[in-house]
Order: structure tokens, then sequence, then C-alpha cells
């Protein structure tokens, strides 16, 4: 499939109200949802398309309870645009596999934990690991 830029561009809307988002979302999630073959199949991926969708579903459940319409807005535009880019082929095969299927979750730790490992992982975490 060839790449072309404008192919899954969606203009930038905001939500009236939780009725739209919840629309706007479950579009999102089917479009991820049914391209999971073919992300598959287009990163060379070592994993089922079974495991993408639940790496997916798990992405989207995480955010489950955010009620704010402006914080719904603005994780539906970067899902989307991770969507894009996706699809597009703009990324690798690590991008993928590390940014999008693995688990995003960490153990709580104390400010005192954080201080005797030497180091905030959390604020040196990448941007864009924070996707959905």
């Amino acid at each position: 499939m060839s790449t072309i830029p404008a192919r899954l561009a969606r203009v930038v809307r905001t939500s009236a109200n939780a009725a739209e988002a919840r629309q706007r979302t479950l579009s999102l999630y089917r479009d991820w949802y049914r391209s999971a073959p073919e992300i598959c199949t287009l990163y060379g991926l070592s994993v089922s398309p079974a495991y993408v969708r639940h790496a997916l579903r798990q992405r989207f459940e995480k955010n489950r309870y955010i009620t704010d319409l402006r914080a719904v807005d603005v994780l539906l535009l970067k899902s989307r645009q991770d969507y894009q880019e996706t699809m597009n082929c703009w990324k690798q095969t690590d991008h993928v596999m590390g940014i999008l299927l693995e688990p995003q979750d960490r153990p709580q730790r104390t400010f005192l934990e954080k201080f005797y490992e030497g180091r905030d992982e959390d604020a040196s975490r990448p941007a864009a690991t924070g996707v959905l």
C-alpha cells in the first residue's frame, strides 16, 4: 500500500457533549480494531492480530473513566494521529512493539524509592509513550 498522507486525515473537532465524545471514541476504537491484521502485516510483527487488539483494548480501557471533554478530545486527537502514522507506515517496528503494544503500567513508588534509585524515570520518559 502506498503512503498517502491525506488518506486517513480527519478534521480536528471538539466534542459538544459526552455522547458525541463517546461516539468518536467508539469510531476510533473500531478503526484500530479493524486494522490489527493490517498492522501485523505492514510491520511484520511476530504477534497475532488478537494480541494487537488486546493491547489496544487495554489502552482504551485505561482512559475509560475520563469525563473532562477537553481531555477526551486531546486523547482522541493524539490517538487519531498515532493511527494515521501507524497505518501510513511512518513508524518502525520497534515503535509499534515498544510504544504501542507494551504495557505502560508501572508500580507506584514513593519519593524515597525513586531517590534511592538515583533517577526519576517518570521525568525521563519519552513523550511518545502517552498516546492513549
